[in-house]
């Protein structure tokens, strides 16, 4: 499954394909959300282009380890029948702060000026 939503991204540029769903937030509001970029985000991931990914959603190119992680973590749970964990994540201080961070990164980047409303590549 994972192996397919790779081809899909690396395949198509969400900036071209009206298959890919735009983000409901800023749809509603006109405001960026989390979120927003991170779909253009992974195609560029999937290209190769680190830099280019990271100026479309920095948070989400910096919080991809802990993803893959939890996720690698919870397959190899599932394939050996362990319940190993990470007890970073059951910490009340990191996930209060990861939190707060992401209530800042949304805050900052819907503020109209230099760094924060950097015109992301559309292609």
């Amino acid at each position: 499954m994972l192996g397919g939503i790779f081809f899909v991204f690396h395949s198509y540029n969400p900036s071209h394909h009206s298959f890919f769903l735009p983000c409901p937030f800023k749809y509603t509001t006109g405001y960026h959300c989390p979120g927003c970029g991170s779909q253009r985000a992974i195609h560029q991931l999937a290209q190769g282009d680190v830099t280019t990914a990271f100026g479309l959603n920095p948070l989400m190119v910096l919080s991809l380890p802990l993803i893959i992680y939890a996720f690698g973590l919870k397959l190899y749970n599932y394939l050996f029948s362990t319940q190993l964990r990470v007890h970073l994540f059951y910490n009340p201080f990191f996930i209060y702060g990861y939190f707060g961070i992401v209530a800042i990164y949304w805050i900052a980047r819907n503020i109209p000026m230099y760094p924060f409303t950097v015109l992301a590549p559309t292609g």
